[in-house]
């Protein structure tokens, strides 16, 4: 067995009925104490680390040519998971992270900004009460409860001093938080916040100032109560826009991708078949659509591409450093064996925010200039990118999808395993067995509150603070710990992001891109027409992930018969999990949303 520790799977509720004896002296009665809330017994500490913006193929320990050598640290004495999704977005992963369940049922379909959030169950962007975090469980059941870095699920009407504070972090049961509310910050002036209140940044760079707190977090309780567990949330800005970062971290990579994203992604598809993270049959996609050849771009071009993806290297080594430090801390303190660590790298894939050229200081809602104009002035900053001038850097789309490798598309696609498929790895170094081992099991984050539950040994409570909660969604991944060949358990999963979604069931998956997606709102295009938007038109795609793990071979024509069994699965889980009415980006970027008195114009407009 994978457990050293003693556990119940018991529920942990306590009868608080009270047992004393109350007369009218003192000696006529008997006082009573409940007793207090204790964790199982050797229950180990719980670190979550959840990276923003990760590719599949970017880190080293998938194959891709970033160094992460504290990534494969973790990896060579723990387990790789190699089929492990994300909602395709930041704020829809973690309302399904923290809670277990999937994002429309938590009402986080889009964001909890008041931008990206409309007034129906799906995507108000409030999380329930009746859907209680990890962090309110383990706080309930003996643990102490911290986190740092991006939250990203607080209503933007509630992100003030003034509250209220139910849906900031510490109302969901984190003891101490430390970082920001919304989806991006700047890493050098962040919007910081401590517990209950704003705090002023101290000029560092945001990952290294979340490290030291949790490290003095964990420092202190350890100080205090040395016996007693602790849940570390870690969730760095990194490598979410803007890329920015030292340049002794990004100048490493200088030269080293001087050969472009085609050759890039051909040395990471290899190396990940070496490392056996795919197949040895599997054959790399071709190049997404409107991406242009590495060799057919001019000399300016490449020099400022090029550029981008050292800063994002340098980034991404950066934040595996810092990890480093945190763990490095917990072994100084003799608490790293008795740690599970599970290290998501990725809330969704590569990002597709930095348009076909790269952004140094353009926001996404800004007004769209032409390629030329936006080369030109990106080329005039290059010396901006990755500085703390440099606000909104994020690389070319060419970029994004190497570090997607080896599947197609990118973050905000619900529908393709680019947007949603990245990597775990689980490290627990007193109970697994085979370290370094590839797990091929089906999961998905709403996974990882019940595997964790299952394995510190607690139930899944059925009211916490006096309400009562709804079903958990994810299924827990315990059982794969020890049995690589094991037969998945979480076997349905729909998708959804602002038009585009999927569904998967058994190996089997229904899917279809949407426009207009966010390229098309953001491209500059003056004379052409306006994409029409009709979901009854989108055109679904049919894959067998089994045969075909990164969506080749379109199957919808040979199986008609299997898409319309999905197309049926997903309209029922559609009004089963909140996810209608459909809302996607056009109706973002035209304001239809988030207004009391909005009508819409048509069934398809």
């Amino acid at each position: 067995m994978i457990f050293f520790f003693a556990y119940s799977l018991q529920a942990q509720t306590k009868d608080t009925t009270y047992k004393g004896v109350v007369g009218k002296t003192l000696a006529d009665s008997k006082e009573w104490w409940p007793e207090p809330v204790k964790a199982p017994q050797d229950a180990p500490n719980v670190i979550w680390i959840l990276l923003d913006d990760v590719g599949f193929g970017a880190s080293g320990t998938f194959g891709g040519l970033i160094s992460t050598p504290n990534f494969d640290t973790l990896a060579a004495n723990g387990l790789r998971y190699t089929n492990f999704h994300t909602a395709g977005i930041c704020a829809p992963t973690r309302a399904a992270l923290l809670t277990g369940r999937n994002h429309h049922f938590v009402h986080e379909g889009g964001f909890s900004h008041t931008i990206l959030s409309a007034g129906f169950p799906g995507y108000d962007g409030r999380i329930p009460s009746k859907d209680g975090t990890i962090a309110e469980i383990l706080r309930d059941h003996g643990y102490n409860t911290f986190g740092v870095g991006k939250y990203g699920l607080t209503p933007d009407e509630d992100a003030t001093d003034a509250g209220p504070f139910d849906r900031w972090p510490s109302g969901k049961g984190f003891e101490h938080y430390f970082g920001f509310l919304g989806s991006q910050t700047d890493q050098y002036k962040p919007d910081l916040i401590e517990d209950n209140a704003h705090v002023v940044p101290d000029g560092r760079h945001l990952s290294e100032q979340i490290t030291d707190k949790a490290i003095s977090y964990i420092g202190k309780q350890k100080k205090a109560a040395p016996n007693k567990p602790f849940f570390l949330y870690y969730a760095p800005g990194a490598t979410h826009a803007p890329f920015q970062v030292d340049s002794s971290w990004s100048n490493r990579y200088i030269g080293k991708f001087d050969a472009g994203w085609d050759v890039f992604r051909q040395q990471v598809f290899e190396n990940q078949k070496k490392l056996g993270l795919i197949p040895s049959s599997a054959q790399l996609p071709e190049r997404n659509k409107d991406i242009a050849a590495w060799n057919s771009l001019s000399k300016d071009e490449k020099k400022l591409y090029a550029r981008f993806f050292e800063v994002y290297a340098g980034y991404l080594s950066y934040t595996d450093h810092e990890i480093g430090l945190l763990i490095n801390y917990l072994r100084q303190i003799n608490q790293l064996d008795h740690t599970i660590i599970f290290l998501i790298i990725g809330d969704n894939g590569a990002s597709k925010e930095g348009t076909f050229h790269g952004v140094i200081n353009k926001e996404i809602f800004s007004k769209n200039v032409s390629d030329s104009l936006q080369i030109k002035s990106n080329l005039d900053s290059i010396g901006e990118i990755g500085t703390p001038e440099g606000r909104q850097t994020n690389y070319p789309l060419g970029w994004a999808q190497a570090a997607n490798t080896p599947f197609k598309y990118w973050k905000q696609d619900a529908n393709a395993e680019g947007g949603t498929h990245n990597p775990l790895i689980i490290y627990y170094p007193k109970g697994i067995k085979d370290k370094g081992g590839i797990r091929t099991q089906y999961g998905h984050v709403n996974d990882l509150l019940p595997t964790t539950l299952e394995f510190v040994g607690i139930q899944a409570p059925e009211f916490i603070r006096g309400i009562k909660q709804d079903t958990l969604q994810g299924t827990s991944l315990v059982y794969s710990f020890d049995h690589p060949e094991a037969a998945s358990r979480h076997t349905d999963q729909y998708y959804y992001i602002f038009g585009s979604r999927s569904i998967y069931k058994n190996g089997w998956k229904a899917e279809t891109y949407h426009h207009p997606d966010i390229i098309d709102l953001t491209r500059y295009s003056p004379g052409k027409d306006s994409i029409i938007r009709d979901y009854s038109k989108d055109v679904w795609e049919l894959y067998n992930l089994n045969e075909d793990f990164n969506e080749r071979v379109d199957l919808a024509k040979k199986y008609p018969e299997k898409l319309a069994e999905l197309q049926l699965l997903y309209d029922k889980e559609a009004w089963q999990y909140n996810i209608y009415p459909f809302i996607d980006w056009e109706d973002v970027f035209r304001r239809r949303i988030h207004h009391v008195n909005y009508i819409p114009a048509s069934p398809t407009n």
